[in-house]
Formats: structure tokens, C-alpha cells, sequence
């Protein structure tokens, strides 16, 4: 019997003693204070097999009903000319989320509790509250994705609609976080359906490949349409809710320090995932549609499973419904439990998966709550779900650069992740993109608030984001050399070991978070831009319901 070496493993700051304990994954255990080192390859791969979760749901939940619509939509209007811009998202999704797992596995508090915390009352109920907002419309369009797939293969949209919200609660619904992330996994697996209906359709792989690095604009196109959909690229890749699912589900799998990097590369399988999934859907979109009068006008995701079978065959067209059907429900499962987790984490209530539903009502009432009213929404005739459908992708826009920029500071304050806080490099390109997601997030709240956007302004929008972007990565190279250095951890071989075992002391211990004037002229800046562009947005939104519903 092989030897365990065993340490003592500090609980920090966990808000819920349920995220304490043995590490209970889908495809392995490894028991708590484990600290042997991995020397065989088979002792690394046990390893990372149980740790494989987190990244791998984070980023297939990504590619939901929503992604189903916008990457098809792509490759329906554009062909293959967009393809590029995932390639682009691929550093952005990693730095994004290797960023939240730091947060996770070092901080073991959710990231509203954090924002919370160390940023204030209005910008912690700000994250709750907007959260819940975007999630609630987000698991809409879940259940949109999954009526339209239910419609095209022929089966009764209330019982499918009801029997696809009963199968999301119970998932979570047992106790038993091990059973949940086994189902999460299973739908994960589901998600590489899309690959078959690729080689069925056999789109020109050359033309692909040449098409994923050469960035171009589709001919004839007019450049505000292209931007929106651009900028729906970005917003359906890089979702908030992301951010705060991945930190927490981490703390609930009771993943330390010490299996950082496999949790890395749990992320970056998860990644692939997601490239392939939306590399396959914007191709076989394009070589189906190419040369028919369907190219150029896209409805919704059920359109295309149908030309899938006008044009290819049943079979495929079935398989993509499926797909549909399966990244819907893996979506709506994630999207709910981030809020859950987010509202458990701000009012310190029970929040764990490893809880039963009677030992934290709050936490499961929250998440089936959600799901529930969800499919009752799109069951309920008259509700405007295309309405809702665009909301979604605003308001995820338009909230999107605060997120980032919570989650730079956050990975800069000392007192919250020690020897993990980020490097120059690495804050110099989240400055960057950040200022990226600022100049979209301007381009799309003005194409909503004056759909007659021209591209002259769109064209002054880009440069005025550029330089806003050169400005940014300025201040954080200024800011960053003014920087004191890192916690000291010594330049013996023990640095490692450090990082291993080191862990945020518990919430009220924390010095007050000190933020340079800098960037609190920043957060004065966003705090501004978001109660203009967020109200003006909602008040367009309101406007267009009622004339809807007029």
C-alpha cells in the first residue's frame, strides 16, 4: 500500500464548512491534506482526473443556446470570414479564467462576496443584483434553445420544456456534488455532437484553417451589422456569469493550492472544447447555407437544424438539435447554480452542492426557483422571447468590462491572494482588454439606443477605443513599476512550497483594500458609465416591449 502524505490544510476564509474536506470529484478522490508528490505519469493522471471539472463545465456552459444562435448566425450571414475572431478570444477566455481559478483555490470566498468586501456595499449589491438579473434572462434563452430543438424534432414543447427544467433541478437537487458534476460531465461529452455534423457537412478545411488566422471583414457587408455581431462573438465567449460560477464551484470542490496547475489544465481543456464547438457550428453553417437563398438571412437556431436536413440530411440536423438541446440544459444548469452560489457567498447562508436541499433551503430554492420560472416563461404564449433574446446580449455587454475590471483588482490585492497576484505582463493585457470591452460595450449600447448607427461614428468609436486602450496599458505599465514587490518568498528551492500551502486569511482579518487614486478615478469613471449606459439601455428595452406588446 502506497504511503499519503498527509498536511494540515488551514480553512482560511470559507464562508460554508461544507467546502471543506476530501476533494470528491466525478472521476476520482483525492483526501484532504493529501500532499505526496505526483512522480508517475499515472499518479498525475489519477490527479488530474479528479480534479477535471470546473474548466471543462465553465467553458462548455459557455457555448449555450445563446452561442448556438450567435456562432451559426456567423456562419449562416458570413460564412467562414469571422472565424478569426475566436482564435483571438482563445488568450482573453484563458487569462479571464485562470484569473477566477487563482481566486477560487487561494481566496475560497465567491467573487461577490470579494466584490463586496473589498470594494464596498453599492458595488457588492451592484454585482448580486445585476447578476441575478442577466442570469434570470439568460436561462430564458436556455430554455428558448431548447423549445426550438424540441419543435424541430417533432416532440410536444410543454412536456419536453417541463421534463428538461425537472432533469436541470434534480441534477442538483440530491446532496451529492460528486453526482452533479458526473451529469455536468456527461452533457460536456454531449457538446462534441457538433463534431459529426461537421464531417458530415464537410466544409472546405482549407479554407477554414486559412480563415481561423487571416482576419478579414465579409465583403459587402455593412460594418455596424458585422460589429454587433462581433461584438455578440465576444459577449457569448466571455460571459460574466462565468466569473462567478468558476470561482465558487472551485471552493465547493475543495480544490487547494497544491493542484493549481491541474486545474489549469482542466481550463484549457475546456477551452478546446469550446473553440471546436464554435469553429464546427460557424463552418457547417456556411457550407450549408452557402449558395442558398437562406445565406445572408438567419432566423434562429431551430432554422438551421431544418436546413441541416433540407440540405445534408435527418441525421445531422437531429444530431445538432440534440446538441441544442444538451449545451441548453448544461447552460441553464451552470447559469443558475453562479447565482445561487453568488446570493448563498453575500449573505453568508449554506451554499454548497454537498448539502442536502432540507440543510440549505435558500441555496436550492434560489437555483430550481430560477430554472422554474424560466420554463414557465416560455411556455407562457405572448412573452416576447425574442425581446428577451437581444436583452441578454445587451445588458451582457454592457456589463461586462466592470466585471473584468473587478476581477484585475481583485488579482492585484495583496491581502486576498498573496504570492498569487498578478504578474506586470499579465496586468498590462487585461488593461488592454478591458479597454477593448469598454470601446464595444459604447459601440453596442449606441447601436441599441440609435439602431441608425453609421460607420463613420462606429469608425471614431474604434479609434477613440484604441487610444483608450494605449492610455490604459500606459497607466498600468506607470502604475505597475510603482508597484512594491510581491510577498516575499524567498529565492531558496521552499517558494513552491509556499504557494502551495498559502491561503487568504478569513474576511475580518483583512487590512482595508488600498486602491490608488488612479483607480478610483476609474471605478468613479464605470460606476458613471454604467448607470447612464445600463438605464438608457433598460428605458430602450421597456420602449420596445411596450410597442411590442402595442
Amino acid at each position: 500500500m502506497s504511503h499519503i502524505e498527509l498536511e494540515i490544510v488551514p480553512q482560511g476564509a470559507v464562508l460554508d464548512e461544507a467546502h471543506v474536506g476530501h476533494i470528491r470529484g466525478a472521476l476520482g478522490t483525492i483526501r484532504q491534506g493529501d500532499a505526496a508528490p505526483r512522480t508517475s505519469w499515472m499518479a498525475r493522471f489519477k490527479t488530474l482526473l479528479a480534479i477535471l471539472g470546473p474548466g471543462l463545465i465553465v467553458m462548455v456552459g459557455d457555448n449555450d443556446a445563446g452561442a448556438f444562435g450567435t456562432y451559426t448566425q456567423a456562419g449562416q450571414n458570413y460564412g467562414t470570414a469571422l472565424l478569426w475572431t475566436l482564435l483571438l478570444l482563445v488568450p482573453v477566455l484563458y487569462v479571464n479564467q485562470e484569473m477566477v481559478l487563482r481566486l477560487g483555490v487561494v481566496a475560497r470566498v465567491g467573487h461577490a462576496r470579494l466584490i463586496l468586501e473589498r470594494f464596498g456595499k453599492f458595488w457588492g449589491a451592484f454585482s448580486v443584483i445585476d447578476l441575478f438579473l442577466l442570469n434570470a434572462l439568460t436561462i430564458v434563452t436556455e430554455f428558448i434553445g431548447i423549445s426550438l430543438a424540441l419543435d424541430y424534432l417533432g416532440v410536444s414543447r410543454e412536456i419536453g420544456v417541463a421534463a428538461a427544467a425537472l432533469l436541470i433541478m434534480l441534477a442538483a437537487g440530491t446532496g451529492d456534488f460528486r453526482r452533479f458534476e458526473r451529469f455536468s460531465l456527461i452533457l460536456c461529452a454531449g457538446s462534441l455532437l457538433l463534431v459529426p455534423v461537421f464531417l458530415w457537412v464537410h466544409p472546405p478545411f482549407a479554407q477554414v484553417a486559412r480563415d481561423m488566422v487571416v482576419p478579414q471583414l465579409p465583403e459587402g457587408a455593412r460594418l455596424s451589422d458585422v460589429m454587433l455581431l462581433i461584438i455578440a462573438i465576444v459577449g457569448t465567449t466571455v460571459a460574466p456569469w462565468q466569473l462567478f460560477f468558476q470561482q465558487s464551484y472551485i471552493i465547493d470542490k475543495r480544490i487547494t493550492p497544491r493542484f493549481m496547475r491541474y486545474e489549469r489544465v482542466d481550463l484549457w481543456l475546456g477551452i478546446v472544447l469550446v473553440i471546436i464547438g464554435a469553429v464546427a457550428m460557424m463552418a457547417f453553417t456556411a457550407a450549408t447555407f452557402g449558395g442558398h437563398s437562406e445565406f445572408g438571412n438567419f432566423s434562429d437556431a431551430g432554422a438551421v437544424a431544418a436546413g441541416l436536413e433540407t440540405y445534408v440530411g435527418r441525421t445531422p440536423g437531429v444530431l445538432f438539435a440534440i446538441a441544442l438541446i444538451d449545451a441548453s440544459i448544461i447552460g441553464a444548469s451552470a447559469v443558475s447554480l453562479s447565482t445561487a452560489y453568488a446570493i448563498g457567498d453575500v449573505l453568508s447562508l449554506k451554499h454548497s452542492l454537498h448539502r442536502k436541499p432540507s440543510d440549505a433551503k435558500v441555496f436550492y430554492l434560489v437555483y430550481c426557483g430560477l430554472i422554474a420560472l424560466a420554463a414557465a416563461l416560455v411556455l407562457t404564449p405572448g412573452t416576447p422571447l425574442g425581446l428577451l433574446t437581444n436583452a441578454v446580449q445587451t445588458l451582457a455587454g454592457v456589463l461586462l468590462p466592470s466585471a473584468t475590471v473587478f476581477l484585475l483588482l481583485l488579482c492585484n490585492d495583496k491581502a486576498v491572494l498573496g504570492p498569487w497576484v498578478n504578474s506586470r505582463l499579465l496586468n498590462y493585457f487585461t488593461g488592454a482588454v478591458i479597454a477593448v470591452l469598454v470601446m464595444l460595450s459604447m459601440i453596442l449600447t449606441a447601436s441599441v439606443l440609435w439602431p441608425d448607427l453609421s460607420e463613420q461614428v462606429i469608425f471614431l468609436v474604434l479609434i477613440g477605443g484604441g487610444l483608450t486602450a494605449a492610455v490604459v496599458a500606459l497607466a498600468f505599465v506607470v502604475w505597475g513599476h510603482g508597484r512594491p514587490p510581491s510577498p516575499a518568498m524567498g529565492n531558496g528551492g521552499n517558494a513552491g512550497e509556499v504557494k502551495a500551502t498559502w491561503m487568504m486569511p478569513p474576511l475580518k482579518t483583512l487590512p482595508p483594500a488600498r486602491l490608488s487614486p488612479a483607480s478610483r478615478l476609474w471605478m468613479g469613471l464605470l460606476r458613471g458609465y454604467l448607470v447612464i449606459a445600463g438605464g438608457l439601455v433598460l428605458v430602450r428595452i421597456v420602449q420596445l416591449a411596450i410597442g411590442t406588446a402595442g
